[in-house]
């Protein structure tokens, strides 16, 4: 008997498929989805790409349309404000309490996650640095061992790692994501509290800089 453990339901793929376009840039905000070409182009039925345009309905990614498309989600400058605010006061609990709470297990995989940054960001691969970014950010959620906030990161997690991707400076950013790493690793919750407010402000500056027009 062949176990199950490796299957993955079409659905489930076709979903990380363009949730990664999505946060990688590929499909641009604006964008159409239309359930027909989808699944033509990856080779599916249209019922796998109707729940997986559902699902990144629900996750904030995609802005359903009459009947069987979509468009990739257009954040205006108020979905932005809404998004910073929330994300600000989450990242800013989730620091300290990374700070105060983490394991030697857990340092080691925000050490991992701290690396692939910085050499895809020397390297000069985008796509590689903001994903390793957003592994960051990810991994000090979850030492925060907290788990009504691991909750709320889980229905915010696409759009803050999409807000994470909108960035040019790879390198400036992973070398934030260095000093903060070492000052988790020293429990030195002052200094954390004072690097990611830093780091929020220029993360922030970085977005707009990353959305605003060539030559504005």
């Amino acid at each position: 008997m062949t176990g199950s453990q490796g299957f993955t339901p079409e659905s489930e793929r076709v979903t990380r498929q363009l949730r990664d376009e999505i946060l990688d840039g590929v499909r641009k905000p604006g964008s159409r989805l239309v359930e027909r070409e989808l699944a033509e182009s990856l080779g599916v039925s249209r019922l796998p790409v109707r729940d997986a345009l559902k699902t990144l309905v629900a996750e904030g990614l995609v802005t359903p349309r009459p009947r069987s498309w979509a468009v990739v989600r257009e954040f205006t400058p108020s979905d932005l404000a809404d998004l910073d605010e929330v994300r600000g006061a989450l990242e800013t609990l989730a620091f300290r309490l990374a700070a105060q709470r983490h394991t030697r297990e857990g340092l080691q995989r925000l050490r991992a996650d701290l690396d692939r940054e910085l050499d895809a960001a020397r390297a000069g691969d985008a796509v590689a640095a903001r994903r390793a970014a957003a592994d960051f950010h990810q991994t000090v959620i979850w030492l925060a061992a907290n788990e009504l906030l691991s909750e709320l990161e889980r229905v915010m997690r696409s759009r803050v790692r999409w807000l994470l991707g909108q960035h040019d400076d790879l390198l400036g950013i992973a070398e934030e994501h260095e000093a903060l790493y070492q000052a988790i690793a020293d429990r030195d919750v002052t200094r954390v509290e004072s690097l990611v407010l830093h780091h929020l402000t220029t993360s922030r500056a970085a977005v707009q800089g990353h959305r605003k027009p060539d030559g504005a």
